[in-house]
């Protein structure tokens, strides 16, 4: 079959190469890969700054979709023909997260998801929507279960305000998720045709941080001086304390990503002031994944990505990196 690998670190160091095909054993599903979409962390995995002392060659990426090709003795959950996704961490199927579940995440601690065939145990799969593509639901392990445990620690209901950075992955099923919960929702953006496109999906009011630094007070105004109810910071170090500055009392910010690096301080007291309470989301169990399929199902919830062919990987990380997308980006494999 054929892959792409990390044999060393870096983009350029991207190699598609060939390996036997696997074989499921007692209790193993084996999937025809169809769709597999990038994350920032797979990002961060191929240039070695997530994991420096990572075992190489590894097969980068969590995200895939696609159809059971045979199941092994024991297998009773999946049939030939299936629809399915595998979960990011192949061990958290439940519950909270352990040192134990952590340590079997796709694309990382195990070969991840840009082969052709892969073998998952029974419980590391899930039943896809049947109104979606295998490129859009190969969107969904990582951003779509990460976005979905962000609300949920914010308890978002009806009315709520939501403020979301950027147009990421993470963000945008945020903003698509938020809106099916009733609430209001805010962004920020270094690109005004981004946030067009945002308001297309339900985005209330947006702002270009880019011409507006002072964002946080912004969240303010436009929630009538209280601060909004959750932020999803996708930025971390660099955003951290204007997350925290916008969240009104007692608010939540749900901390995801790192992508802006510059250091600031950490804004302790305004968190003691402020009673906010910070909740690091690290994805999601095999659980959260079955409850956002049915949140998305009931919903109709349609993925916003772009497609490429999977021989264009170098180029799909490079552009992950300039942050020029909107949304998912995704390979089809073939």
């Amino acid at each position: 079959m054929k892959l792409w690998q990390v044999p060393s670190f870096g983009v350029d160091s991207l190699e598609f190469a060939e390996r036997p095909a696997p074989l499921p054993g007692p209790g193993e599903v084996l999937v025809e890969i169809r769709a597999v979409s990038l994350n920032f962390r797979d990002l961060l995995m191929v240039k070695g700054l997530y994991n420096p002392k990572l075992k190489l060659p590894r097969i980068p990426c969590s995200d895939g979709a696609g159809e059971v090709l045979a199941v092994a003795e024991g297998v009773t959950a999946f049939k030939p023909g299936d629809r399915v996704a595998g979960i990011f961490m192949q061990n958290w199927l439940e519950g909270p997260l352990t040192a134990v579940k952590a340590r079997c995440a796709l694309g990382g601690d195990i070969d991840g998801t840009l082969a052709q065939q892969i073998v998952f145990k029974e419980q590391g799969l899930v039943q896809i929507p049947e109104h979606l593509s295998y490129e859009e639901a190969a969107t969904l392990p990582c951003t779509a279960v990460t976005a979905w445990n962000a609300l949920a620690a914010g308890e978002v209901k009806p009315g709520d305000a939501v403020l979301i950075q950027g147009t990421g992955g993470v963000s945008i099923f945020a903003l698509q998720l938020a809106k099916m919960a009733g609430a209001r929702v805010l962004g920020v953006s270094s690109s005004d045709d981004k946030l067009e496109r945002a308001r297309a999906l339900g985005l209330d009011a947006g702002l270009n941080y880019k011409e507006t630094p002072d964002w946080d007070r912004w969240a303010r105004e436009q929630t009538g001086g209280e601060g909004v109810d959750l932020v999803v910071e996708v930025g971390g170090a660099g955003t951290l304390e204007r997350s925290v500055k916008a969240v009104r009392y007692g608010g939540v910010v749900a901390q995801i990503g790192v992508l802006a690096q510059a250091a600031e301080r950490f804004p302790i007291p305004l968190i003691l002031h402020k009673w906010v309470r910070m909740q690091g989301i690290y994805v999601g169990s095999r659980s959260d994944f079955l409850e956002v399929n049915r949140a998305i199902v009931q919903g109709r919830l349609r993925p916003v990505y772009e497609a490429f062919p999977w021989s264009e990987t170098r180029e799909v990380f490079r552009r992950m990196e300039s942050g020029s997308h909107f949304g998912k980006l995704v390979l089809s494999v073939g």
